[in-house]
């Protein structure tokens, strides 16, 4: 499509739009970002960085402790 057709196409679009009601223009906006959505084109992933994280996350030195009977008692 021309770029002058799109134009075209955009204003007449426009002028249809503004004669509606405020509830069928959020309509037709809902729809649109609808499309938007579904046509979408996926983003590859990004490649993960090991050791990015390196030193940010810890674990307690009881980690794997029993845990004391007093625990279940407090959360019954």
């Amino acid at each position: 499509m021309s770029s002058s057709s799109t134009q075209s196409l955009i204003e007449s679009a426009i002028a249809q739009l503004q004669q509606l009601p405020p509830q069928q223009q959020q309509q037709v906006l809902d729809y649109i970002e609808f499309l938007a959505q579904k046509y979408i084109e996926p983003q590859p992933p990004q490649p993960r960085i090991p050791g990015l994280h390196r030193g940010m996350g810890w674990i307690s030195d009881d980690f794997n402790d029993p845990i004391p009977p007093e625990y279940w008692s407090e959360h019954s």
